[in-house]
């Protein structure tokens, strides 16, 4: 649905190094960065993309989800996003109240956001 995905952040050295760090076993990537007024596209597929960039304004909290294609993928985000400066919002494991394959994990990022990575499949 979305080709790209464009938010400020206050602290932007901070925001690039976590989402590479927490992202990077996802397979995100920079794609391209200006400014950092501009920002830094990241993708995993130069299909769709997520963007940053320095704001002076506290946006407001999100919740991004990013799909993981197994659970080993969704571990490693919760432990490279911790490692990062991520916050526990939720150790990975199976959410039976979203169906019985959702296996996710949460961590807030520097500007507060809920971060997730979450696979659909069933345990291999």
């Amino acid at each position: 649905m979305f080709d790209h995905v464009k938010f400020g952040v206050t602290d932007y050295a901070a925001s690039k190094t976590f989402f590479l760090a927490a992202l990077a076993p996802l397979g995100v990537a920079i794609v391209a960065e200006g400014l950092p007024t501009y920002g830094i596209e990241l993708s995993a597929d130069d299909k769709v993309s997520l963007c940053l960039f320095q704001t002076d304004e506290k946006p407001a909290h999100l919740h991004l989800a990013f799909k993981a294609v197994n659970r080993e993928q969704v571990d490693a985000f919760y432990r490279a996003a911790l490692r990062a400066g991520g916050k526990d919002n939720g150790a990975p494991g199976v959410r039976p109240q979203y169906h019985a394959n959702y296996y996710a994990a949460f961590v807030i990022g520097p500007d507060g956001h809920n971060i997730e990575a979450v696979c659909h499949e069933s345990e291999a």
